[in-house]
């Protein structure tokens, strides 16, 4: 008898009846200039305009909101390079409880003000010599708060995929599937939902040139770390995949292909000059791969997952001003 999946189709739906009416549904855009430069049907699941600003918010409330009344009177803790900050802030305010997030000293000024606004703690660490986990762990051990991470948990993989579900079920059948990876919790969910309903479905998974640990995980059958990368796409600065989405994404992911600083950054130039979004690097970086032609062969119809928004005018301008 096979292994029991560790999330399932079910628990996607499950998290959608949970999170619906708190996340938003996001829109799926359409361009006639995406379509030709790519060569394909394209859907863009625009994740930039979810709650927080990214796709996070989605398993951050589906996990926090499964707490029983004693954790949630004590609080939730939480580490994150900044989306997962903003997601498990503002979920903990919807539950009417407080957050500690652990998080990098290098977050963009913009993530950090905007969990902070949520009404978070923020502890801060230096993300080239801390170890977030150790950290995070140590600090709700000694609180006593309950401990959300940002993808190694079943509620918060089932959360994340929900925006494929969504996508899906407006777009109808898909060829394939791309998604942005960082820890791999989105692309986790979101295989998990895509598999699914569409079988034959090929979900590929996007990372930054600098930031290939899944891709390297993947090629040698176990999970690979690698220096603490350095790249524009800040949410994808993972040394190692996580344990839990690894075993997903092992099984389910049809490959991973990868892009460079200066993609990332044409794929965020054409969201802002074509399809009048605005997003972060790393929610630009599946939109990068097709623009550049990482994907092949190519499929018919694709859908493509903006992971994130959050950035702030300044350094938005900073990375695309010429």
């Amino acid at each position: 008898m096979p292994d029991t999946p560790p999330v399932s189709l079910d628990d996607v739906r499950d998290a959608a009846a949970r999170i619906e009416g708190v996340a938003h549904r996001t829109p799926v855009l359409r361009s006639r200039t995406l379509d030709e430069l790519v060569g394909a049907e394209v859907f863009v699941k625009c994740e930039n305009l979810q709650r927080v600003g990214a796709f996070k918010f989605r398993g951050a409330y589906n996990a926090a909101s499964r707490l029983s009344p004693e954790h949630l009177a004590k609080g939730i803790a939480a580490y994150s390079s900044g989306n997962h900050a903003q997601a498990v802030a503002l979920a903990a305010r919807e539950l009417g409880t407080t957050a500690v997030i652990v998080m990098p000293e290098d977050t963009p000024r913009a993530k950090l003000e905007a969990t902070a606004g949520y009404g978070a703690e923020i502890v801060t660490y230096d993300r080239y010599t801390g170890d977030r986990v150790a950290i995070g762990e140590a600090l709700a051990a000694d609180r006593g708060l309950a401990l959300i991470p940002p993808y190694e948990h079943p509620h918060v993989i089932a959360g994340q995929g929900t925006a494929a579900l969504e996508l899906i079920e407006e777009a109808g059948d898909l060829d394939a599937l791309v998604v942005p990876v960082g820890g791999g919790g989105l692309i986790a969910g979101s295989a998990t939902s895509a598999k699914g309903l569409l079988p034959d479905i090929r979900v590929i998974g996007v990372e930054p040139e600098a930031g290939d640990d899944t891709k390297r995980s993947l090629e040698a059958g176990r999970r690979v770390s690698i220096p603490v990368p350095r790249t524009i796409a800040d949410g994808q600065a993972a040394d190692i995949p996580g344990e839990l989405t690894f075993s997903i994404n092992r099984r389910l992911l049809d490959g991973i292909t990868l892009v460079d600083d200066d993609q990332i950054r044409e794929g965020m130039r054409f969201a802002f000059e074509r399809l009048k979004t605005v997003v972060e690097p790393s929610g630009a970086s599946a939109l990068a791969a097709l623009l550049a032609h990482r994907v092949e062969p190519l499929p018919r119809r694709i859908g493509v997952i903006l992971s994130g928004g959050n950035i702030g005018a300044r350094r938005f301008a900073e990375l695309l001003g010429d």
